[in-house]
């Protein structure tokens, strides 16, 4: 239709710009989405005790922008928001910023520009996208990671958690200051036994940092020299380089700040269960923890040669199968084992394989030279690493159930961080140690006997214990807990429980992060800054490049871009001893701090005596076993974001969480009461020859096949982004269509939990449909109602009520591609069943039903029914019983096994009226040809089954 032709009134794009930008500045100016506190400078009305507190996960501020990617969870949570706002809940829903991180970094780098400068213009575009598409959030409680007055908080958290220790009688955090005192009274004693008062103060205070919650340890941690900085394990890939940028890693001991997360990790994997997350998360979490019951073990060593003790110390191992020990042929020991140095022998033993020593000369040279190479490989290289390696140290171990003289290994698939370091290894039981022996030509002795067929290689399942003495006829738990007893019986070992889960490694070698709110003397000893002295500010720099080294090399020393300011760096205070000398911390927090409170400071981001005050927090996140049951933890009531997350932050965030808790300064066990993931939007990219992808939009197909500027490109399909070059903007979609249309269009497009691809040609379904419900109450010609107060026949009524009910629960359970579907079959009826206009009644219930998806155009059209008020608090439908209980049911008729015909049945028929009309059916009586059924079997409401 050309544009003459075009009504002055239809719903179009340019129509549905107007009226969204009209909408939201109203909202804007009225403040609709704010949501009361009970307290401080939010509370500004009265507080429904009905609250919902949903969420969407921290967004990055990206220079790139939106994506019509990005916003799929966005709008499911508004979509949420707002039903619930509509049936009465007094609903917080906000969007915040993790805006520290290495891309502003690096581009302050490149460019000059101060990573503020570019992060507050990505924040401003970012809301500008996320603004047109009409989200519901309440603007006062927005907060950025970087605001000053946001990381003061995070600052003061790290205080807490610095200032607190894991006391295990009471299982959960104290205040550090408690701990000394129990050492003042003697309560508690020294692992030397000495008195506290003989200690001096360095003394006493090396004690009690040794015990903080955060303290700073000499550790092995992954070094990036190409992005300049350390990683925690999580950010490191199985290949060993960093997942931002792919650089290379290597494992360095550096002095750094730890949280000792593992204190919780019992209480982590316990505490899943009180959670409503989808299992999969929860499985993650367990493995990622991983907590392992077993047996810790002593193998008593015989040195090999001259320089090696004659009183060697036993090597530990820790085993969650000790009822294979007796087919443990050889022990091995992680490069960085405290124990290797002692136990590498000083010169080979008599007839030793040569496979054994890796063509070195000595035991001392072949470990040395294995050490240097496992150096370079990360933890996870070296556990994923197929191809096993290793060096003999030259002694031997004793196995403590048969006396056996088995070999001492070093190799780089026994980390130093699970366990104890050390294995025992039972080739004939897994399937690394068989690798490794088959590699190295060790005996392998079967202790549990494989099933019938089972050929070749480590057999790994249940089955009845042989070759092990007295264990032998038994099933593993029983040869478990025997051989446990066993062992501490005679003093060679004890039953024990093992983690994965190492500590935190929380210090970032970079400019753009939080600073720590630590100083240190002059001894070199953190001094904790008293929260007076918060913010500790970032200073400015006129080079934010860390020393900048050749990816490839590992050996060269962290510098980070805060030890050139030293002006900052170094300080006079008076922390109570008088005015002295202090340098502060050149590292910086993780971009993860921000983002494990973050929830906390939405209910009270303008309090500026609290990061939050209890009774906001109580409120919002408290426990509701009134609502929730006995068990529940608290927290938010709704989380969307990706299952990416869900052994980085969403693990950092429950530990912090915790402590806060266990301080007692939230009430609620957990951060988030429900977790529900996402899937993603996917699209069609395009790769030339050389494997470079081209822009998608560029492309076009004849004949079957796929062309960039005239060249044939291969087409693939994968997650929608900047590096496939086939994003699609959302300003795109809404300058073409609307943005109602594209929140339409995203939430028709399959279940929100599952991944879904993106057809740009497939939004005018979307697009259609809202302009046959704006023609259901706007005449296109004049824009006037076409409404009429004619009461609704019965079929529109019960369809209306169906839908009603229908949609209400959809919405509750996120299904909001069903309730879109319903809602266009409603538009459709009133559509065809009237055209000169639908009833009032019926189109104002679908005009207050499409609002969740279509805010806009509802607000529009609701406004143009006569009502003054915003529809944003409702009122949303309330379905009729009445017209919910159909007058008729279909039963199927089967006939052999197959329905051969279906009965239409008033809904109260009983069973005789039922059979009746089903033997009376035309294609029924045809095939029962006058013979006397064997058997007529009536589900009620179901089926009826008739048997010849």
């Amino acid at each position: 239709m050309s544009t003459e032709e075009i009504p002055s009134f239809r719903y179009t794009a340019e129509l549905a710009g107007e009226l969204e930008q009209r909408w939201q500045t109203r909202w804007a100016e009225q403040n609709t989405f704010a949501a009361p506190n009970p307290v401080g400078p939010l509370a500004d009305g009265p507080v429904p005790a009905d609250k919902l507190f949903v969420q969407d996960m921290f967004p990055y501020p990206s220079g790139a922008g939106l994506h019509v990617g990005h916003p799929l969870g966005f709008i499911a949570t508004d979509v949420y928001a707002r039903y619930h706002r509509m049936v009465g809940r007094n609903v917080l829903h906000t969007m915040g910023f993790d805006a520290f991180g290495l891309p502003a970094e690096q581009y302050a780098v490149q460019t000059g520009t101060h990573p503020r400068t570019t992060t507050e213009a990505n924040i401003e575009r970012y809301l500008a996208q996320i603004r047109r598409l009409g989200l519901g959030h309440d603007e006062r409680r927005r907060v950025a990671t970087t605001d000053v007055e946001f990381y003061k908080w995070t600052q003061w958290i790290f205080l807490q958690i610095h200032g607190s220790y894991y006391d295990t009688d009471a299982d959960k955090a104290r205040p550090i200051a408690e701990l000394v005192a129990q050492y003042e009274a003697g309560t508690r004693e020294l692992a030397d036994g000495r008195a506290w008062a003989e200690l001096s103060r360095t003394e006493q205070r090396r004690v009690v940092d040794s015990h903080r919650l955060v303290y700073l340890s000499e550790s092995p941690v992954n070094w990036c020299p190409g992005l300049g900085t350390v990683l925690a394990n999580e950010e490191v890939t199985a290949d060993g380089r960093s997942d931002r940028g792919n650089f290379p890693v290597f494992r360095r001991t550096l002095r750094q700040w730890m949280m000792r997360i593992t204190a919780y990790n019992d209480r982590l994997i316990d505490d899943l269960d009180l959670l409503d997350w989808p299992e999969k998360v929860k499985t993650m979490q367990r493995n990622w923890i991983g907590r392992s019951r077993g047996a810790q073990v002593s193998f008593a060593v015989s040195p090999a040669e001259v320089d090696a003790p004659v009183e060697a110390p036993a090597v530990e191992v820790f085993t969650t199968r000790p009822d294979t020990l007796f087919g443990a042929t050889y022990v091995v020991l992680a490069p960085e084992h405290p124990l290797v140095d002692q136990l590498t022998a000083a010169a080979w033993p008599e007839g030793v394989d040569e496979r054994w020593t890796g063509g070195a000369p000595t035991p001392a040279e072949a470990v040395a030279t294995y050490r240097s190479t496992a150096a370079a490989k990360t933890d996870m290289e070296r556990q994923e690493n197929k191809q096993k390696t290793g060096v003999f140290t030259g002694s031997y171990a004793t196995n403590p159930v048969n006396g056996a003289q088995v070999p001492v290994f070093v190799a780089d698939y026994v980390l130093m961080g699970y366990g104890t370091g050390a294995i025992m290894a039972v080739p004939a039981q897994d399937s690394r140690d068989w690798d490794f022996a088959t590699a190295f030509g060790l005996d392998i002795v079967r202790t549990i006997a494989p099933p019938e067929g089972f050929t070749d290689g480590a057999y790994l399942g249940d089955g009845v214990a042989i070759n092990s003495g007295f264990l032998d006829g038994m099933r593993v738990e029983e040869a478990k807990a025997t051989i446990i007893a066993w062992l501490e019986e005679r003093g060679l070992g004890r039953g024990t429980v093992q983690y994965k889960l190492r500590d935190w490694l929380f210090a970032r070698q970079r400019y753009w992060g939080e600073p720590f709110p630590i100083v240190f003397d002059d001894a070199g000893a953190p001094v904790a800054l008293p929260e007076s002295m918060l913010p500790v500010e970032l200073p400015e720099v006129a080079d934010y490049q860390p020393v900048s080294f050749d990816p490839e090399d590992a050996e060269s020393e962290p510098a980070p871009p805060l030890a050139k300011a030293s002006d900052w760096l170094n300080l006079e205070l008076d922390l109570g001893d008088g005015l002295q000398h202090y340098s502060r911390d050149a590292n910086v927090m993780p971009q993860w701090a921000g983002s494990s409170w973050y929830q906390l400071r939405y209910i009270d981001p303008t309090n500026d005596e609290q990061f939050c005050a209890p009774e906001n927090e109580a409120y919002w996140m408290g426990p509701r076993p009134d609502v929730h049951g006995p068990n529940d933890p608290g927290g938010l009531d709704l989380y969307v974001g990706g299952v990416e997350h869900a052994v980085l932050h969403l693990l950092y965030s429950r530990f912090w969480h915790k402590v806060l808790h266990d301080l007692g300064h939230v009430s609620s066990l957990e951060p988030y009461r429900r977790l529900y993931n996402q899937g993603y939007i996917q699209a069609y990219a395009y790769t030339d020859s050389r494997g470079v992808y081209v822009p998608a939009d560029e492309v076009t197909e004849a004949d079957g096949k796929y062309f960039h500027q005239g060249q044939e490109v291969n087409r693939e399909y994968g997650k929608m982004g900047k590096s496939l070059k086939n994003s699609v903007s959302p300003d795109e979609m809404a300058d073409a269509y609307g943005a109602d249309t594209l929140r339409v269009y995203e939430m028709s497009m399959g279940p929100l939990d599952t991944s879904r691809p993106w057809a740009t040609k497939d939004v005018v379904g979307a697009y259609r449909f809202l302009q046959r419900l704006w023609r259901s109450v706007v005449d296109e010609s004049t824009g006037e109602l076409r409404v009429v107060d004619d009461q609704p026949g019965e079929e529109t009524l019960r369809l209306l009520h169906k839908t009603i009910a229908g949609v209400s629960e959809d919405y509750v359970a996120l299904r909001n591609n069903t309730a879109t579907a319903k809602l266009i079959e409603l538009t459709n009826h009133l559509t065809k069943a009237y055209p000169g206009g639908a009833p009032r009644t019926v189109a104002e219930a679908l005009v207050l039903m499409v609002a969740p998806l279509a805010p806009h155009l509802a607000e529009e059209l609701w406004q143009r029914l006569g009502h003054a008020e915003s529809l944003v608090k409702g009122p949303f439908p309330t379905a009729d019983e009445r017209w919910l209980v159909a007058d008729t049911l279909e039963y199927p008729v089967q006939v052999g096994g197959k329905v051969r015909s279906v009965i239409t049945v008033p809904a109260d028929a009983d069973k005789d009226a039922v059979l009746a009309a089903a033997l009376a059916d035309e294609k029924i009586a045809a095939l029962v040809d006058g013979k006397e059924p064997r058997k007529v079997i009536y589900v009620p409401g179901r089926l009826v089954n008739v048997v010849l």
